[in-house]
């Protein structure tokens, strides 16, 4: 019973640290695109800059959600209340995240049609 447990941990915690590297980068990429010299440049620029930063703090939660779903992982211990908790946590974080992305381009498509704005990128 115990070596299933082992296994099935070692295989949790194998798919977490895929993840983490994974999706690193992509932190990464949200900080770099957030960098913007000036707000002076009309409304669809202030949009897109605060778009920016709210996904950014979005992505940092994300990843502070999966090193908690990590935590509770490894330290279950084959606890099924604090496995479920994990759980719990890497669907809200991944639901937070597709949230987040949906919402981004829902902004982006609606500056596009407003009036030129949100390039992603810039």
């Amino acid at each position: 019973m115990l070596t299933a447990v082992r296994k099935i941990m070692k295989k949790i915690l194998t798919g977490l640290a895929t993840l983490g590297v994974l999706t690193a980068p992509l932190a990464v990429f949200g900080a770099s695109t957030m960098v913007t010299t000036s707000l002076c440049c009309g409304p669809n620029t202030i949009v897109d800059n605060i778009t920016n930063w709210l996904f950014a703090i979005l992505i940092a939660i994300a990843v502070i959600s999966l090193i908690i779903a990590a935590i509770y992982f490894v330290t279950a211990q084959g606890d099924e209340a604090k496995i479920k908790t994990a759980r719990q946590f890497v669907i809200y974080a991944i639901v937070g995240v597709v949230v987040g992305i949906i919402a981004k381009a829902l902004v982006m498509f609606a500056g596009s049609i407003v009036g030129g704005g949100a390039t992603p990128g810039v």
